[in-house]
């Protein structure tokens, strides 16, 4: 009777030691596994890589079909025009905080750059950038706002819509730092007068990316934020100002703007 109690409290008092006395997996060194030992953050499942410019990068405005302007605008950075002749840029010397380069001799006097391989160069590497950033696919978003993003604060991410975008009143982009914002727009992009983008949490103008099939224009007096790349024609009216770099397939229209690249 006695070995019938016995027996049951000695199985179990083996198996607590038994437990005791596992140990964390191993590696060939004696030291505990990788899996263990790492306490490294696992990746972010969402984060998307940017949009790489090339060339183009180097220019706060490029175009394939030329520069109009209202005198006065501001302009820092490089500015260029290709294939068409540099006579299509009418910016002035006295207006850019850079250089503007010419496919030849036409451009601006006395500032003009001609150089016909590095506008060429940017031109192929401003499109490349555009079918990326059009292709992205599985958008975080889809048709937020059905195109009416007035108000809203944009996390990270990439954002599709299949209509035109209208911008009636202020938004915020929030996010660090590090991330990247891709908006691709099948239509048109419209920032009424007077409206601003803010950045907000440490996110720079240089990660956001506006992809747009359409043209966009940028009403009086607004503030923009990003790199817009422009299939049509990137209008800014009046006053408007923007960080960021305009990057268009067609023409870039300037009225007494501000540009400084991000």
């Amino acid at each position: 009777m006695k070995l019938n109690k016995i027996y049951p409290i000695a199985a179990l008092l083996f198996a607590v030691v038994l437990g005791s006395c596992a140990k964390d997996p191993v590696t060939d060194t004696g030291m505990p596994s990788v899996e263990k030992r790492s306490h490294a953050p696992k990746p972010t499942s969402g984060a998307i890589k940017v949009v790489n410019l090339g060339v183009a990068g180097n220019f706060s405005i490029l175009s394939k079909s030329g520069i109009t302007d209202v005198y006065k605008s501001t302009i820092t950075g490089d500015v260029g025009s290709s294939p068409i002749t540099g006579a299509a840029i009418l910016v002035t010397c006295t207006e850019v905080a850079g250089t503007i380069y010419t496919v030849n001799a036409a451009g601006p006097l006395p500032c003009r750059v001609i150089n016909p391989g590095r506008l060429t160069t940017a031109v192929r590497n401003m499109q490349t950038a555009y079918t990326d950033a059009a292709g992205r696919s599985n958008p975080k978003f889809m048709n937020l706002g059905a195109g009416n993003i007035g108000g809203k604060t944009l996390t990270p991410g990439l954002y599709k819509w299949t209509t035109d975008v209208i911008i009636p009143t202020d938004i915020t982009i929030s996010g660090g730092p590090d991330d990247v914002w891709i908006f691709q727009v099948a239509g048109t992009l419209k920032m009424s007068s007077a409206v601003k983008i803010i950045l907000s949490g440490g996110a720079q103008a240089k990660n956001i990316f506006w992809q747009s099939a359409g043209a966009v224009t940028l009403g009086t007096t607004t503030h923009f934020e990003g790199i817009i790349l422009g299939k049509t024609g990137i209008n800014l009216q009046t006053g408007a100002s923007i960080n960021g770099r305009l990057l268009a397939q067609t023409a870039v229209t300037l009225q007494q703007s501000t540009v400084t690249n991000p």
